[in-house]
């Protein structure tokens, strides 16, 4: 059991969460969560939570491979009208805002976010991990070789699941040294990594639980299922359900998905199985 403090409201982490991913960005991988109508956002985000979402994480620039960044002032433009309008239509709903940039993700705070999701671990930004810790909301630190537009060329590792953890014990450190409380650890499924790798993680992912923090799994019809699968990302839920089963079983804290009926599902099965 894990507890975090999103501005002043302590949230208890004593079964699995489901993240629901809601992407305000028009070149995603999978499009399926893709919305230029800001009803159909908001009404996204309602149906995410009454399927069980606990978080929904609001994103406005893609890091799919080889993909190109766009500024600060850009993505700031996509994710706060989105943010603003889901906290106003639902008050109570956990927002994290999947940012590498400080000025986003303090403007995503002031808007309603009370989570930031970084990808790169605050590398990429170096004011980044003084703004989280001034903002007082946890941070979810992610492994990424590169950047988004050079990962996959970047996937060389001594041993990939011992790399991977070395380099979140070590963010863990300067996060809490850089005054943030609450750091949620993530993998980077995907993220300068290739299949093989990937499945490695998965299959070690109880070896992260020596970090003492929860755990988020981002696997949500990433081409590791779709290309072993040979597939499209289109038809990848299955995949995603399968992976996400084995992830909990695993010791994953947090399923980070575009699919929340389908992984609550999942989240309740495994609480089944656990306690039959």
């Amino acid at each position: 059991m894990f507890t975090i403090n999103c501005k002043g409201k302590l949230l208890v982490i004593d079964r699995p969460w489901v993240m629901g991913i809601i992407n305000a960005t028009p070149d995603s991988f999978y499009e399926g969560n893709l919305s230029k109508e800001m009803d159909s956002i908001v009404t996204l985000a309602g149906t995410m939570l009454a399927d069980g979402a606990v978080v929904l994480d609001i994103g406005g620039q893609s890091t799919k491979p080889g993909s190109k960044q766009i500024s600060a002032a850009e993505e700031i433009g996509r994710v706060i009208p989105v943010i603003e309008a889901i906290a106003q239509q639902y008050s109570e709903a956990v927002i994290s805002v999947d940012t590498f940039y400080s000025a986003v993700a303090k403007a995503a705070v002031k808007a309603g976010a009370s989570i930031v999701n970084d990808v790169s671990g605050g590398t990429m930004d170096q004011a980044m991990l003084n703004v989280v810790a001034d903002l007082k909301t946890p941070f979810i630190c992610m492994h990424m070789q590169g950047t988004p537009d050079t990962m996959q060329r970047q996937t060389n590792y001594q041993n990939v699941v011992s790399d991977v953890l070395d380099y979140l014990s070590r963010r863990m450190d300067i996060c809490r040294k850089a005054g943030i409380n609450d750091v949620i650890v993530d993998p980077g499924f995907g993220f300068g990594k290739t299949i093989e790798q990937n499945f490695l993680l998965l299959k070690n992912l109880s070896t992260f639980s020596i970090l003492d923090a929860p755990l988020l799994v981002g696997l949500s019809r990433k081409s590791t299922i779709y290309k072993t699968l040979n597939l499209t990302a289109a038809e990848a839920l299955n995949g995603t359900t399968s992976l996400n089963t084995i992830a909990l079983l695993n010791g994953a804290s947090l399923l980070r998905v575009h699919d929340v009926k389908e992984a609550w599902q999942a989240v309740k099965l495994f609480e089944a199985y656990n306690n039959g």
